[in-house]
């Protein structure tokens, strides 16, 4: 189905609100899932700090172990070298450091372009809503304007 292109300034005030309204809905929409892809790449950007974290001296240090966001077991590191990631859906594979760090480094830029795609949607979608509020600020004045005329006819 083709996209129909219409020019804001045909449409009457209450369209435009409408129009107003949708665009709200998806910049809101927008801002949570920007916000959201923050928090991944922060995560991963975490993943990459703790991993740099882990020095020779580590080894046979007491450390806890997350097993959920919110469950830490206590633990001790033996391999200071490999790493279990989660690579999603359930799945864990052993890496070495280099590798680990290879692979959150790649997460992570994959999440900025995207944020980079989005912020340039979100200003889009910014500019449109300016667009549509001018355009109802415009029609408004005129509408009281012929009110104010109208009113001034019947006086005279």
């Amino acid at each position: 189905m083709a996209e129909q292109q219409v020019n804001i300034t045909d449409l009457e005030p209450t369209q435009l609100q409408e129009v107003k309204k949708q665009l709200d809905q998806e910049l809101d929409h927008l801002t949570n899932s920007y916000s959201q892809l923050k928090q991944a790449q922060s995560k991963f950007k975490n993943c990459i700090e703790n991993v740099n974290l882990i020095k020779k001296e580590s080894k046979d240090k007491e450390i806890l172990i997350p097993l959920t966001s919110s469950l830490y077991v206590p633990g001790k590191l033996i391999d200071i070298e490999n790493f279990i990631i989660d690579v999603g859906t359930g799945y864990y594979i052993k890496k070495t450091k280099l590798e680990t760090i290879s692979h959150y480094t790649s997460k992570s830029n994959f999440v900025q372009s995207n944020l980079d795609t989005l912020q340039k949607t979100i200003e889009r979608k910014q500019d449109n809503v300016q667009s549509v509020i001018q355009v109802l600020q415009i029609k408004m004045q005129d509408a009281q304007q012929q009110q104010q005329q109208q009113q001034q006819v019947g006086k005279a």
